[in-house]
């Protein structure tokens, strides 16, 4: 279980989410929806908190799309846009050789493999150099959640959500493979009850 109070804010849209291409550790920049996207995360927060984000630590990955979408929170807060924390281990699960392309082109291209990814998504690893599960992100990002002392905001990304969500919340390994993890909105998690806010 994750203890203190936790804000877990995937980044905004870019154009390779907008394509629908596996993104994983490709370092691609928001687009102009995706700015509007953590706007409106930072005006919720700068509202539901009213003055109490100095109670909060705020961590991002270290991928631009996630760090930029932490910089537009915090000044949508009031707060100095540069000071937060980054960490390594908040980084997107990679997908090795298949970074850049659509289901649709591995579809066409890797059809077997395909098959296999979705017969058991959690377990799947791509082919190429890099490549993770979810698992294995899982076991990578859940040391960082479970260090955390203070209630805390992240932005990071729509994978590592997915292994929070299984790690401390109960939830399947398949319905965390599966779930929808919004780019508009943020998941808050305390003792272990969640909600999409």
């Amino acid at each position: 279980m994750i203890a203190p109070l936790l804000y877990l804010c995937r980044h905004g849209q870019t154009d390779w989410n907008a394509e629908r291409r596996l993104q994983g550790q490709s370092d691609i920049p928001l687009n102009s929806y995706g700015r509007g996207q953590a706007r409106r995360n930072g005006r919720y927060l700068r509202n539901v908190l009213a003055g109490t984000a100095w109670d909060f630590d705020f961590v991002s990955s270290p991928m631009q799309r996630a760090a930029d979408t932490m910089r537009i929170l915090r000044r949508e807060m009031g707060l100095d846009p540069e000071a937060f924390a980054a960490d390594e281990r908040l980084r997107e699960i990679h997908f090795g050789d298949w970074q850049g392309h659509t289901l649709r082109e591995l579809a066409a291209s890797e059809p077997v493999l395909l098959e296999k990814r979705r017969t058991d998504k959690w377990n799947f690893q791509p082919p190429g150099f890099g490549a993770e599960t979810y698992e294995g992100l899982a076991d990578r990002v859940a040391p960082f959640f479970q260090s955390l002392v203070r209630p805390t905001i992240v932005t990071a990304h729509g994978g590592v959500t997915r292994a929070v969500l299984q790690r401390f919340t109960g939830m399947s390994r398949d319905d965390a493979a599966s779930i929808d993890v919004p780019q508009d909105r943020i998941l808050r998690i305390e003792k272990g009850e969640i909600a999409w806010v």
